[in-house]
């Protein structure tokens, strides 16, 4: 991308950096963490030196744990495993089924073979609305969820030294405000484990945050002359 922008904008000076990174220079300035879940899941993290570190986020085959691609498919095999035991689809089969527009596993596991992105996330919203109707399995698997991801957050606030004092830790992402159960399970479980974390909000918009990187970027390139 670097050589494209370049070549394309050849007295630009360019910076390539990731969403995560624009979550955490939206944080408040100092010791900070962003909790990402969503289609995949992640944390990234700023200690008061200044270090920056971060876990997750490299793909469901060896990462994204708690995410909506991890939720989307516990649900698919909890529900597949309830039709090869009784031989009837459970409601949560049902409706993944219709939220899917495929009327046999057959078909769906065909989908999941050719395309497993574009069919497990689009799972977690089934699972949130049966979660908070009630439903034992969908609930049993948000909470997993919660644990998986309060697990990250724990690993890289002991890998930075965040939980030696109170720092902010602003959770975002899709999943966040979808589901009551999720949300509080969540919040229980991060009050648990990282007790010295304080529910935060951005202090500025991520694109008000590259905004101001790209100034900033923009005023060192000035300052030596030539773009970077």
């Amino acid at each position: 991308m670097r050589a494209l922008l370049a070549a394309e904008f050849p007295q630009a000076a360019v910076r390539i950096c990731t969403d995560l990174e624009l979550a955490l220079a939206a944080a408040p300035p100092g010791p900070a963490m962003v909790l990402v879940a969503g289609t995949g899941s992640a944390a990234i993290g700023r200690n008061a030196s200044g270090e920056v570190a971060r876990i997750g986020g490299h793909g469901p085959m060896i990462s994204d744990e708690g995410s909506a691609y991890d939720i989307g498919r516990r649900a698919a095999m909890a529900a597949q495993r309830e039709y090869d035991r009784t031989g009837k689809d459970s409601d949560l089969g049902k409706r993944i089924l219709r939220e899917l527009g495929t009327p046999q596993w057959p078909e769906l596991r065909k989908r999941i073979q050719a395309a497993p992105d574009e069919v497990f996330p689009r799972l977690f919203s089934v699972v949130a609305v049966f979660a908070d109707a009630g439903d034992q399995t969908s609930q049993e698997i948000l909470r997993t969820a919660a644990y998986k991801l309060a697990g990250i957050a724990a690993t890289l606030a002991e890998r930075l030294h965040l939980a030696e004092n109170t720092f902010p830790l602003i959770k975002t992402g899709g999943m966040i405000g979808r589901s009551k159960h999720f949300d509080a399970h969540l919040h229980e479980r991060l009050r648990v484990t990282l007790p010295q974390a304080v529910a935060g909000e951005p202090a500025t918009a991520p694109a008000e945050a590259a905004v101001r990187m790209a100034l900033e970027l923009l005023r060192t390139a000035k300052a030596t002359g030539r773009p970077k």
